[in-house]
Formats: C-alpha cells, structure tokens, sequence
C-alpha cells in the first residue's frame, strides 16, 4: 500500500481486513487475559490462584 502500486479500492478493502483482524486479536487477548491466574503464596506456604489484573 505505502508503495503506491495498488488501486485505491484495493488499499481501501486491506485496510479494511487489517482492522478487522486487529479487532479479532484485541478481543482474544482480552479473553486471554481474563483467564490467567496468578498463583500468589499464602502466609501458610500454602499456594492459592488469584485473578490476573488486566492490562490497561
């Protein structure tokens, strides 16, 4: 695209596509992130999952 060689309506429809796919991958990473869990060491030596914090 930033060469110039394709049609405007070409670059348009990737440039359409390449934010669709950044959205799908915006919302796998949100999902992603609500399933980590971070195990975290009791004062009882014991160890218990604590919800990761998303990322902002």
């Amino acid at each position: 695209m930033e060469r110039g060689d394709l049609p405007l309506e070409n670059s348009i429809k990737l440039f359409e596509e390449g934010m669709q796919l950044s959205a799908e991958c915006k919302t796998q990473l949100e999902e992603a992130e609500g399933k980590v869990q971070i195990l975290m060491k009791q004062r009882n030596g014991s160890m218990k999952a604590e919800p990761f914090p998303p990322l902002k």
